[in-house]
């Protein structure tokens, strides 16, 4: 198979949780340590950062990374989802995996594959411990998909854990309160290890020390320590707390010997985009007229967005959005201003939410637009009804930014 033929085959074959949702999510580790046993365990052989949490883990990993490639090493970087290519999941010193690796992985474990019921995930897991194992990466900073406790990559056992922060998210499968989902998310803190918080929230702070105590772990709170702000090219307002939080994972690194230099953090906030290759946050897509796409799609995300979009003082703000089916879309109406002008979209996947069913619940909460029936049809429209003081934002889900990035 080529590279499209092997990824329209893993695509089409394997489930795949941005597709079919909570079929694609398994209730144990099984099937990775299946995976990695036929591998020859290649995350045993990988120093590893890992990190998880409801928001900004993307951006936190990258940040990590961007540090560490500006101090020297050579850094594997496993995220999701991806916006364009499915090889954007897979990097080392912010280069893509090549497309012949994908191919060749598929093609001599293709029957491996075929004949068990892994899921997408699980399988890309797989992938991405065995190319920073065969590559040599130095460390590798590690995502974490949805949850903690039973994601496919929590076989690991990271030099470091961190988790950002824990809001409402994916409640069908972790949790209907953010307890409960601070127990799910906490599943990464290992055994006489350290682990960083992001955020600290009053009804989660506990639940982080207790699990810290019974692991014997060592816990840190970022947002309890005073550090320095480096300017970056991240330039969504959030950014700033997922900053310390990767400040204190790289002030952890520094501690146990690896050579991060204050020039090196300084260059490696300022180049994320330019180290990593990390896209549509807070992205400004063009400046005539003003089109910023984010892929927050959460309550708490998008209200840090839509705070920020005020501070534009635009005179109309034009809203393109798709959401996903695991999304309260009454909640997240309310969030956007009622003067907006709306666009209601479907991503191009299953679980994308009919433009209608959006149209109808914004309506009820007083927020009026059109369905379209492509996101660029949208965009083309907005653009037509712009003035020179207003602004068009594209979000609401990352399936929704991938199709109108480059």
């Amino acid at each position: 198979m080529d590279y499209l033929s092997t990824i329209k085959w893993m695509f089409g074959k394997l489930p795949m949780y941005q597709n079919v949702g909570g079929k694609a999510y398994k209730k144990d580790l099984k099937n990775i340590f299946l995976i990695s046993e036929y591998l020859n365990n290649p995350h045993k052989n990988i120093i590893s950062v890992h990190v998880g949490g409801t928001n900004g883990k993307g951006s936190v990993s990258h940040m990590i990374s961007s540090v560490l490639q500006e101090s020297g090493y050579k850094v594997g970087l496993y995220t999701s989802p991806h916006l364009k290519d499915f090889r954007e999941r897979i990097k080392i010193n912010g280069k893509e995996i090549p497309k012949k690796y994908v191919q060749d992985f598929i093609s001599i474990h293709y029957n491996f594959f075929e004949s068990n019921n892994f899921s997408f995930f699980e399988m890309t897991v797989g992938l991405a411990f065995d190319y920073f194992k065969n590559q040599k990466v130095d460390i590798a900073v590690i995502e974490v998909g949805m949850g903690g406790r039973l994601d496919s990559t929590n076989i690991i056992d990271p030099l470091l854990s961190v988790i950002t922060n824990i809001s409402l998210d994916h409640t069908k499968f972790l949790g209907n309160n953010i307890k409960d989902i601070a127990k799910e998310k906490a599943g990464i803190i290992k055994e006489n290890k350290t682990v960083i918080i992001g955020e600290t929230h009053p009804e989660t702070k506990e639940v982080f020390i207790q699990s810290a105590l019974e692991k014997k772990s060592t816990i840190i709170f970022a947002d309890q320590n005073n550090h320095k702000n480096y300017p970056s090219d991240l330039n969504g307002r959030y950014q700033h707390k997922n900053q310390k939080t990767a400040l204190e994972a790289l002030y952890f690194l520094r501690g146990k010997n690896y050579k991060i230099s204050e020039v090196a953090i300084e260059n490696g906030f300022n180049k994320v985009i330019q180290n990593t290759g990390l896209r549509g946050r807070w992205e400004v897509l063009s400046k005539n007229p003003l089109i910023i796409c984010d892929t927050a799609h959460n309550k708490a995300a998008l209200s840090v967005v839509i705070d920020q979009l005020d501070d534009y003082k635009s005179n109309k703000t034009h809203f393109i959005l798709g959401f996903t089916d695991d999304k309260d879309l009454e909640d997240l109406s309310k969030l956007f201003p009622k003067d907006g002008v709306f666009y209601f979209v479907k991503a191009n996947i299953e679980r994308g939410v009919e433009p209608n069913k959006i149209m109808e619940c914004f309506a009820r909460n007083k927020r009026f637009g059109d369905t379209y029936e492509s996101i660029n049809i949208a965009v083309e429209l907005a653009k037509q009804k712009t003035s020179d003081k207003d602004m068009i934002f594209v979000g609401g889900s990352s399936f929704v930014v991938s199709e109108i990035i480059d």
